[in-house]
């Protein structure tokens, strides 16, 4: 991120600045990692509180800049022996028009993050955020994700909440009134796509291990870029970044 910043600097021939590249680095790292308020970055970095958000969003903007869009991700995918996938809240303060914002399934104001991870439970793809009352099915579609894992014939495992999205999207038996029960059979591929799917949750936790999405103070429309930021730290900090 240093590099990332240093460079910035030196194409728009930036003034001199009150942190070098690789302070004002561990600040956007502080912020990611521990959900630092600017208020509590600028007195710990003796800066302002203005300069410490300005630094961050420059920061965020860098590395969001550098994760792989949707299709792309999905191509690298296909070199999986499965995906699955998941979509996640990331809270938010509420607002004055809440309502497209407010997710019935979570009951609370939010973002829709969809996800995608390896067999292994490691982020592979974080999609853009859309507002939490978006379902997670019309969320997947919405940003492009079922059409590309179908085009690149990529089997993925989902949960319920994926029905009927079709393609090469695997989602458990469901009872309805046509099929009040269950056959034994069913039941085991229920528990067997289950345990897989398990392996998915991982995914997620490492995503909400970045406090800063705790809950977003800041623009619901910012969740994006800080998501996208968060995954090439996270494939970083794994070796698994190839840009």
């Amino acid at each position: 991120m240093a590099e990332l910043i240093r460079t910035r600097r030196a194409e728009g021939r930036s003034r001199w600045r009150k942190l070098d590249p690789a302070r004002q680095a561990l600040l956007v790292l502080a912020h990611l990692r521990n959900g630092d308020t600017y208020a509590r970055l600028g007195a710990g970095f003796a800066i302002g509180t203005t300069t410490a958000w300005r630094y961050v969003r420059e920061g965020v903007d860098l590395l969001a800049a550098l994760a792989e869009n949707v299709h792309a991700a999905v191509k690298r995918a296909a070199q999986l022996a499965y995906t699955i996938l998941d979509g996640t809240l990331i809270p938010i303060d509420r607002l004055a028009d809440e309502r497209p914002y407010y997710s019935g399934k979570h009951k609370q104001h939010g973002m829709n993050v969809q996800l995608l991870a390896d067999p292994a439970g490691r982020l592979v793809c974080a999609s853009p955020a859309l507002p939490g009352a978006v379902h997670d099915v019309t969320a997947a579609r919405t940003v492009g994700l079922i059409d590309a894992l179908t085009s690149a014939g990529v089997k993925t495992f989902a949960d319920k909440g994926y029905q009927g999205a079709g393609g090469t999207i695997r989602t458990p038996f469901k009872r309805h009134r046509h099929r009040p029960w269950l056959s034994r059979g069913q039941r085991d591929v229920n528990r067997a796509h289950a345990r897989i799917r398990a392996i998915g949750e991982r995914a997620v936790a490492t995503l909400k291990g970045w406090k800063v999405l705790t809950k977003l103070r800041c623009c619901p429309h910012r969740a994006t870029a800080l998501v996208q930021a968060i995954l090439v730290l996270q494939l970083v900090e794994e070796g698994r970044y190839s840009r």
